[in-house]
C-alpha cells in the first residue's frame, strides 16, 4: 500500500469537540497544507471524514490525528489509488456528523451503542436465519450491493429510520437484530436508538462493510455487489470468495455495476447503464428522460 502514490482515507470518531467551527477552521488549514481532498464534516459530537491525497501526506495527516490527543482513538481504513478521487476539499461544520435528527432525544454512541461484531463473527452471525439485517444506508447504495439476506428499510434517508422502525417494531420484537453501514459511522448512532428503544440483542459490523471487505480471514464473504462509495470511485469490490452482481441496467435489464447520472439534467438521477446501451439510451434514466435530453440538449424532435 505504501508503494501506491495515492491513499484514500476513512474515517469518524464520536468526541466531543467544543467549538466545530474552530476546529474546523484549524483543520482545513492542516488539510490544505497536505494538499488533501475530500469532505469532512464536524460537530459537537465528533468529526466524519473520508481524504484523498499523496501517500505520503495521507501519512502525514494520519499521524497528526493519532498525535492529538482529541482525535488519538480514531480508526482509518485506507485504500491505495493511482490519483485523487475528490475533485476538491470541502470542511463543513454541521449539528450532527451524522443525521438522525432525534431533536430532543438525541444521545452520544460513547453513552449508548449496539455491540460491535468484528468481521469473523458477523459472517457466522449473518448466516443465522433468526437474525435481522437491517441495512441503514441509502437505497442508491444498496442497490450497487449488500449483505446476502438484508433488508433495506423503504425510507428516503437515513433520518427517516426511527419512524420506520416504531412503526414496525413488532417485526423486530425478540429477534437478533443486526445492523450495518459503509464504514461504521451510521450504525454506532442506529444501533444506540435500537437499544434505547428498548430491543435487547442489537450488534453492529465494527467498521462497516470497507473494513469488512479488507478483513484477510472473511475476504468480504457473502457480501453481493460492490460497496458504493461517496467519491469518484462510486463503487468498490468487497467480495473476493463469492461475488455476485446484484445491479441491472436500466434499458437491457443485463447485470451492470456501472452506476451513471442521467444525461437530463432536470432529472441527474443516479442509475445503472452498460456500454453496450449507452449510445441507444443516450444514457438516460428512462424513455421520458432520454425524449427530453433528444429535444432540449441535441435539439432533435422525435
Amino acid at each position: 500500500m505504501q508503494d501506491a502514490p495515492y491513499q484514500v482515507l476513512l474515517y469518524y470518531l464520536y468526541v466531543e469537540i467544543e467549538n466545530p467551527e474552530t476546529y474546523r477552521d484549524s483543520h482545513r488549514k492542516l488539510c490544505e497544507e497536505l494538499e488533501l481532498r475530500g469532505r469532512i464534516i464536524v460537530g459537537k459530537e465528533g468529526i466524519n471524514g473520508t481524504l484523498s491525497g499523496t501517500t505520503e501526506n495521507c501519512q502525514k495527516y494520519k499521524k497528526a490525528m493519532e498525535n492529538d490527543d482529541l482525535t488519538s482513538a480514531i480508526e482509518f481504513k485506507i485504500d491505495a489509488e493511482q490519483d485523487h478521487v475528490f475533485p476538491k476539499l470541502s470542511i463543513k461544520a454541521r449539528e450532527e456528523i451524522v443525521t438522525l435528527a432525534l431533536g430532543d432525544d438525541d444521545f452520544s454512541p460513547n453513552d449508548c451503542t449496539g455491540n460491535y461484531m468484528e468481521p469473523k463473527e458477523w459472517c457466522e452471525a449473518i448466516k443465522d436465519p433468526n437474525a435481522v439485517i437491517i441495512d441503514a444506508r441509502n437505497d442508491y447504495e444498496w442497490d450497487l450491493g449488500r449483505f446476502k439476506n438484508s433488508i433495506r428499510p423503504p425510507v428516503p434517508a437515513f433520518r427517516d429510520l426511527p419512524e420506520w422502525i416504531r412503526h414496525n417494531r413488532e417485526k423486530f420484537e425478540g429477534k437478533k437484530i443486526l445492523t450495518y453501514c459503509t464504514g461504521g459511522i451510521r450504525c454506532e448512532k442506529f444501533s444506540g436508538f435500537l437499544v434505547k428503544e428498548g430491543f435487547e440483542n442489537v450488534s453492529q459490523l465494527h467498521g462497516g462493510i470497507v473494513k469488512y471487505g479488507k478483513d484477510p480471514e472473511v475476504k468480504g464473504e457473502d457480501f453481493d455487489g460492490q460497496c458504493y462509495v461517496f467519491d469518484e470511485r462510486i463503487g468498490v469490490p468487497v467480495n473476493h470468495v463469492n461475488p455476485e452482481v446484484v445491479s441491472h441496467c436500466v434499458s437491457c435489464g443485463g447485470p451492470s455495476e456501472r452506476y451513471v447520472n442521467c444525461r437530463n439534467k432536470e432529472c441527474n438521477a443516479q442509475h445503472f447503464c452498460c456500454e453496450a446501451c449507452e449510445a441507444e439510451s443516450k444514457r438516460c434514466c428512462s424513455d421520458a428522460c432520454r425524449a427530453v435530453y433528444t429535444v432540449k440538449y441535441e435539439g432533435v424532435v422525435k
